[in-house]
This record gives structure tokens, C-alpha cells and sequence, in this order.
């Protein structure tokens, strides 16, 4: 005999959620703009704890290879 499924469903939000504070379309025109997500391997996110750290070590980088780059 096959189950008959409930017609009562769980709520998705439950009332404890207050978005009475909340503001629209805040972060929309970021999300529109774009993003770039990269994914490191294991070993590098250890070195690279945060994104802060990342980017400032890969501007570091950029700016020895445009020095160089001149260079030659």
C-alpha cells in the first residue's frame, strides 16, 4: 500500500525570521557587476588564510611583473 503524501507542508521561512530591518535590493548592484570566484587548492588556502592576504600578495606580484616586464 503506497503512502499518501501529506497535504500539510512545512514552512520554508519560519516566524522567528524578522525582516522587518531588512532593506531590498541591497546588495543587487553589487550581484549585477559580477563576481570572481577562484577556488585555491588546499595547500595554498593554508598559506592564505583570508582574501585580504591573497590580494595583497598577488598585487605585490603584479607590480614585480610589470617592473620586469618593462625591464626586458
Amino acid at each position: 500500500m503506497k503512502k499518501v503524501p501529506s497535504k500539510r507542508r512545512k514552512p520554508e521561512m519560519l516566524d522567528e525570521y524578522d525582516f522587518s530591518q531588512g532593506v531590498r535590493g541591497k546588495y543587487a548592484k553589487r550581484y549585477a557587476e559580477g563576481t570572481n570566484v577562484v577556488l585555491l587548492d588546499p595547500d595554498v588556502a593554508e598559506v592564505f588564510r583570508d582574501s585580504q592576504t591573497v590580494n595583497d600578495v598577488l598585487r605585490t606580484l603584479a607590480r614585480l611583473v610589470k617592473k620586469t616586464s618593462r625591464a626586458t
